[in-house]
């Protein structure tokens, strides 16, 4: 299916970022070994020999130490934060290339598979939906078939070959094209749930930086993001063709950064009622897939 933007004509500022700063102070040698053994905690491979070191020298290996200490801290808190958005048990940091047919295509189609397990997290959540993403007609189809679900899907990109039943969602006004760059066209808290799949992974950060604060200023109970993993080289090559650009695929890590930056909160217990449900009925992603609260 051959797709375009529907408008790229709109442009945002980039986000700025703050520095930490740092002074300095006398330390003590008792202080000093203090840093160095806190360090040895996080900082295992760098760890270095007390009988090499003079006292000046211990001085400043520990304050140098302790920063890269702190920085491997943050790095690993975020990683084991990150791992919140797999199965219990199932996946381990750097293994999901293990599982079968992960990031073998886009992620749009797994939005219906995951439809059991987020009635399971969401409950009465589910009953009133918006779905933002290419091929939105699909998912939108597969949620009108719950009961007691209304739904409505936001399609980014024209559609130039759209079938009957793509056609008959559009003129019902079910299923609309928006270019998501813009603000959406809805009232705030207008939806229970948001779901988005693929969309993000064509923005850049100076877009995703309006995006998806919009995306959470529609929604009462929180936002699911299906996105692919970031070694979805085969589902990158059929994106040029399709889309007419390359997926931008990021890590969990990169994600989890991202939602700090733009003041985003995950939604812990979503979370972990949608990694309870998935392990009981052996379902296994292969998008990955994020919970976010929704704007107060």
């Amino acid at each position: 299916m051959s797709r375009r933007p529907v408008n790229l004509s709109r442009r945002f500022g980039d986000s700025g970022g703050g520095l930490f700063s740092s002074s300095k102070s006398k330390t003590s040698p008792a202080l000093s070994v203090g840093l160095i053994i806190l360090v040895g905690n996080f900082c295992r491979e760098d760890c270095f020999s007390l009988a090499t070191f003079t006292r000046a020298q211990v001085d400043l290996a520990a304050v140098w130490s302790l920063s890269a200490g702190f920085k491997k801290f943050y790095n690993s808190f975020v990683e084991e934060k990150s791992m919140s958005h797999y199965l219990d048990g199932k996946i381990r940091r750097g293994h999901y290339k293990d599982l079968p047919n992960a990031g073998d295509s886009l992620c749009t189609g797994e939005v219906p598979r995951a439809i059991p397990i987020l009635k399971k997290a969401y409950g009465d959540s589910l009953h009133k939906v918006l779905h933002v993403g290419p091929d939105t007609c699909y998912v939108v189809s597969n949620l009108l078939k719950e009961e007691e679900t209304e739904v409505w899907g936001i399609e980014p990109y024209d559609i130039e070959d759209a079938d009957a039943n793509c056609k008959a969602l559009i003129r019902k006004g079910i299923v609309r094209m928006a270019d998501i760059k813009f603000p959406l066209p809805y009232r705030p808290k207008a939806f229970s749930l948001v779901i988005i799949s693929d969309a993000l992974d064509f923005l850049s950060p100076r877009y995703l930086n309006k995006t998806l604060p919009d995306l959470a200023r529609v929604s009462t109970d929180g936002i699911v993001i299906f996105t692919g993993f970031p070694d979805n080289k085969k589902a990158k090559g059929a994106d040029v063709s399709k889309y007419g650009k390359a997926a931008k695929m990021r890590s969990s890590s990169w994600w989890i950064r991202y939602f700090l930056q733009i003041n985003l909160e995950e939604n812990d217990a979503a979370s972990k009622k949608f990694a309870q449900a998935s392990t009981k009925s052996s379902y296994i992603p292969n998008c990955q897939i994020f919970h976010l609260k929704s704007l107060n």
